[in-house]
């Protein structure tokens, strides 16, 4: 089977998600997140949209003002028509920075569903990416 359209709409995804993000934009930041759409990230369990644009929002207000982040898709992989899980390794740039520093590097794993033709992250967990390491 061919995923190629597939695998263009879920890199979409990640992409405006980092667009929104530039923009400061928690509203279009969790656009493409489902209702029950779950983020573990090192020290945050937010357990559905709203939790999730809310912590956003707050963060876009104070120490993520100004941040954009460099993300790379890293892999992809279908689990079957409507489910894939994403791979990839994404850095912070707070304001000023044009280079991630080594240490902020993480790679993160988004679980998408396929819903009304369109693709939605389900679950996001991140985690450091061990200094030195790819």
């Amino acid at each position: 089977m061919n995923r190629q359209n597939d695998t263009a709409a879920i890199t979409k995804v990640l992409a405006d998600q980092y667009a929104a993000w530039a923009n400061g934009d928690a509203d279009a930041f969790v656009i493409d997140y489902a209702e029950g759409a779950t983020v573990i990230m090192p020290g945050t369990y937010r357990r559905n949209r709203e939790e999730i644009r809310a912590g956003m929002a707050d963060s876009f207000a104070s120490y993520l003002a100004g941040s954009t982040v460099r993300d790379e898709v890293q892999d992809i992989r279908f689990l079957d028509a409507d489910n894939a899980i994403a791979i990839s390794r994404a850095g912070v740039l707070f304001a000023g920075e044009i280079e991630v520093p080594t240490g902020r590097f993480i790679n993160a794993t988004w679980v998408l569903r396929r819903q009304n033709e369109r693709w939605l992250v389900e679950a996001y967990h991140n985690s450091p990416v061990a200094a030195g390491s790819l």
